[in-house]
C-alpha cells in the first residue's frame, strides 16, 4: 500500500516521463508490491454518427492495436527507466471511448491457506463451471468483493493512510521541533 503522497510522485513521474504526443491524457496511475500500471486516454476512431455499435466496436479495437503496436518501443523504453527507478514491473493499458484495454499485467501468485469450509466454497464454484480451478475461484472471489465493496476498501485505505503518518509520528519516525516536544509547550511549576 502506498501512501497519497506517494501516489502523486509516482504519477508525477510518469506525467514527467511520458512522451507529450504518447496519450491525449494520463488516465490512471496505480501500485501495488508487485506492479505499476499505467493508463492513458487515446483519441477515439473518426465515424459517421449513424456507425452501428458494430462498427464503433470494431474501429475501437482496431484503434486500441493500433495504438498498442506504433508505440511499443516508446512504452518499453519508459517502462524500463521505471523498473529500474521503483523496482517494479509497469503494464499499459489505455482507454479509448468508452471501452478500457489493459496490454499487459502481473498474475502474481498469492499463496493462502484456506480451511476446509472456505476449500468448499472454491470447489463449488468449480463444480458449478464458474471457475476451472480453485486459483480462478478464488480470483473470482476477491473480483466479486473488489466490485462490491469500493467504498469499504477506499474508507480502509484511508485509514491504512491515517496509521502510517501516526507511525511516522512515534519514536522511530522524524525528530520533532524544539516548540512540538512536551517541555516547551507544557506549564511546569518547579517547585
Amino acid at each position: 500500500m502506498i501512501t497519497a503522497e506517494q501516489h502523486e510522485a509516482l504519477r508525477g513521474w510518469f506525467a514527467g516521463r511520458l512522451p507529450d504526443d504518447l496519450f491525449e491524457s494520463l488516465g490512471e496511475v496505480t501500485a501495488d508490491r508487485e506492479e505499476i500500471t499505467v493508463i492513458g486516454r487515446i483519441p477515439e476512431p473518426r465515424l459517421a454518427e449513424s456507425a452501428s455499435d458494430a462498427e464503433r466496436e470494431a474501429a475501437v479495437g482496431s484503434r486500441i492495436q493500433e495504438f498498442r503496436e506504433r508505440t511499443r518501443d516508446a512504452r518499453v523504453a519508459v517502462a524500463r527507466d521505471a523498473e529500474h527507478h521503483f523496482r517494479k514491473k509497469v503494464s499499459w493499458g489505455v482507454e479509448c471511448g468508452s471501452e478500457r484495454a489493459l496490454f499487459t499485467h502481473v498474475a502474481a501468485p498469492v499463496m493462502t491457506r484456506l480451511r476446509q469450509p472456505q476449500r468448499q466454497v472454491l470447489d463449488t464454484l468449480i463444480a458449478a463451471g464458474v471457475a476451472r480451478s480453485r486459483s480462478d475461484a478464488l480470483a473470482w472471489c476477491v473480483r466479486l468483493v473488489e466490485r462490491h465493496t469500493d467504498d469499504w476498501l477506499a474508507e480502509l485505505r484511508d485509514s491504512l493512510e491515517q496509521v502510517q503518518r501516526v507511525r511516522a509520528q512515534g519514536p522511530d519516525g522524524p525528530d520533532p521541533t524544539p516548540e512540538d516536544t512536551p517541555a516547551a509547550t507544557a506549564d511546569h511549576d518547579d517547585s
